[in-house]
């Protein structure tokens, strides 16, 4: 079944082409939203609705496409995880305690690429944990501007938010992530055998 076949065939509500469109973007939706997510257990329910949320949308890819369907449907499915993030009110407004830049020789101005972690070579599963630590805000800035490449407006449009806000949490993100990162390198090396 080609892509139009099948996004036709999911509009028309065909449960087994449905099934099929789930098990073919499964795997790359699930990451992206436990990018955002603290763990597991929060981003399950968000990939169901989220999906969902796709599937009200195909009609309007299907008659505009001006995306390809793998940009549609992260776009799609980034703005539903930010709500659905967002709507989890009590937890998204958490107050960041850490000041973004400490009083030491150290400079962790992470605006500049990282000196101290080159967070391209570090295993996923330390990256991925490191950044669900991250308080909701900070974990949301921190994948829409770095990871999914959203500028500052797009984000403050998504977000609702003034951009001076948005650049505060993305300084505060970046610095935590990287304190985040060294303490789990941290608690591997100390947890791997000799």
């Amino acid at each position: 079944m080609s892509e139009l076949d099948l996004i036709s065939a999911c509009i028309k509500n065909d449960k087994a082409a449905k099934q099929q469109f789930f098990e073919k973007y499964y795997c790359s939706l699930a990451y992206v939203a436990l990018r955002y997510s603290k763990n597991k257990q929060q981003a399950e329910p968000a990939i169901l609705s989220g999906f969902s949320h796709i599937f009200s949308q195909l009609p309007q890819f299907k008659s505009q496409q001006k995306l390809s369907l793998d940009e549609f449907l992260n776009k799609q499915f980034i703005k539903h995880i930010v709500a659905y993030i967002k709507s989890i009110r009590n937890e998204y407004y958490v107050a960041s305690t850490i000041k973004a830049v400490e009083k030491t020789n150290n400079s962790y101005d992470l605006f500049l690429d990282s000196k101290y972690i080159d967070v391209r070579n570090i295993n996923q599963q330390v990256l991925l944990k490191s950044i669900q630590q991250l308080v909701p805000s900070q974990r949301v800035v921190f994948n829409l501007n770095v990871v999914d490449g959203y500028t500052l407006t797009e984000m403050s449009d998504l977000l609702e938010t003034s951009e001076q806000t948005i650049k505060a949490n993305l300084e505060k993100a970046r610095f935590n992530l990287q304190k985040a990162i060294e303490q789990n390198l941290k608690l591997n090396s100390d947890e791997q055998p000799v």
